[in-house]
């Protein structure tokens, strides 16, 4: 993370965690406690922690070194990230399926199937927003429509996203990081298979179950079969094309051009990327017809609140990152003991659970890079050594961002949509006893047989 090479952590007290404690318990918190200030304010609590850390950081250091640590984190990993992200928010907001499905437990397992495959290609956050509306409609003349919705997030907003960078926030990091792009779907495929497949099965009987019952069926369906099954902006998969082209190859160009802004230098492979992904996103707004983002309601509103929070997240995290690499001598000492065996070896199941626990309650993008550099943050050696750790921390990240709504930013977003469009879904702590239910008994199994 920024700058963490430089910092020496074994300077820090616990106390400089607390801006980032800080901004993740907001986002947990706040949208269930105060949610018409949260949805006014997210952005200026994101800056107030953000300054919660910089400001004693110049105080105490410099204000050069702060600045450096801005600098970095921008450059370095923030605008990288979210050019990435907005750019697969774009393209698939310009994708619209039309036409009326008709909501069968085999057509629901099939679009279910289809979205586990696309989200590690076009994101979780695109395949969500690209199948949720057409699942919904294709729903709409059933009577028990929640569960659908619930394991639409296990799967397709979560799950799916697992085996490459662009899948979910997390692998994106850590291919920032070093990571090789086809990595991860080489370590945690059979992982994935067992989840997805298990998840699948559960809810094909599940639906078959509800779809059977006499009360089940409507006597209309309310979306009338008037258009034929289709996409309208399909050429925004061409795009889709050429985001997978331009991150591939920012991770295969070896080049020793850079340009250094304020120490921080700018390799020409990620600029080409970043400045490609812009380009691809503008594109996209200009060949997608108006009346495509106005079917699929496109907006810009959940894009602003991801930019403006990770841009807290990824400022407040560089002291945590720190204090970590400062080892068991250093403010974090217990943290990396507790997930370290007697033998000072790492346990990728003690990493599984804790990177695990904690996407599911704050955001898993962090989380991984915590337990990122708790692993000692090389690259190299957490693809060979330690590849069952990372692993082991990639899955917790990915898989586990599912267990509650704020475990992975799709997670809300399908369920607002899901609640615009009439579906009663549960509450809180409600999808938590369907996460408890179904994805915590398949963790339970997945730590014996691979991760332990």
């Amino acid at each position: 993370m920024a700058l963490a090479a430089d910092l020496d952590g074994h300077r820090f007290s616990a106390f400089w965690a607390i801006p980032f404690v800080g901004i993740l318990l907001s986002i947990a918190l706040m949208p269930l406690l105060v949610p018409r200030f949260w949805h006014h304010h997210y952005g200026k609590v994101a800056a107030a922690w953000a300054l919660a850390f910089l400001v004693p950081l110049a105080a105490s250091s410099g204000p050069a070194a702060a600045g450096a640590a801005l600098v970095h984190a921008l450059l370095a990993e923030y605008i990288p990230f979210v050019i990435l992200l907005t750019a697969l928010f774009t393209v698939a907001g310009g994708i619209h399926v039309r036409g009326n499905l008709h909501g069968s437990p085999g057509l629901n397992t099939t679009i279910l199937a289809i979205g586990a495959v696309l989200a590690s290609f076009m994101g979780t956050t695109g395949a969500s927003m690209l199948l949720i509306r057409p699942l919904i409609r294709a729903n709409d003349d059933r009577q028990h429509k929640a569960h659908v919705v619930v394991f639409f997030i296990f799967i397709v907003s979560n799950a799916g996203g697992s085996l490459t960078p662009l899948g979910d926030p997390p692998l994106f990091l850590g291919f920032l990081k070093g990571i090789d792009f086809f990595w991860t779907v080489g370590q945690i495929f059979p992982e994935t298979l067992f989840l997805v497949g298990c998840l699948l099965g559960a809810f094909y009987l599940l639906d078959s179950w509800y779809y059977h019952r006499r009360e089940e069926r409507q006597s209309f369906d309310p979306t009338p079969d008037t258009l034929a099954i289709g996409f309208d902006g399909a050429r925004n998969f061409w795009l889709l094309a050429v985001i997978v082209f331009l991150v591939l190859l920012s991770g295969t160009w070896r080049s020793d051009v850079a340009i250094e802004i304020a120490g921080t230098p700018v390799g020409l492979p990620g600029l080409v990327r970043d400045v490609g992904l812009l380009l691809v996103t503008l594109v996209s707004l200009q060949i997608t017809p108006r009346a495509v983002h106005l079917a699929n309601q496109f907006s810009w509103a959940p894009m602003q609140e991801v930019a403006k929070l990770f841009a807290g997240i990824f400022l407040t995290i560089i002291p945590v990152i720190a204090m970590l690499r400062a080892g068991l001598d250093g403010p974090f000492g217990p943290v990396i003991a507790a997930v370290t065996r007697p033998d000072g070896s790492p346990d990728p199941a003690m990493y599984f659970w804790a990177s695990g626990v904690l996407s599911s309650f704050l955001d898993n993008a962090p989380t991984y890079l915590v337990f990122f550099n708790t692993a000692g943050g090389d690259p190299g050696a957490l693809m060979t050594i330690l590849a069952p750790t990372l692993a082991a921390i990639s899955a917790g990240s990915v898989f586990m961002g599912a267990n509650t709504y704020i475990g992975n930013a799709p997670n809300l977003m399908v369920k607002a949509i899901a609640e615009d469009r009439g579906v009663t879904m549960p509450g809180f702590f409600g999808y938590m006893a369907w996460s408890a239910a179904f994805l915590l008994p398949l963790f339970a199994i997945m730590t014996f047989i691979w991760f332990r």
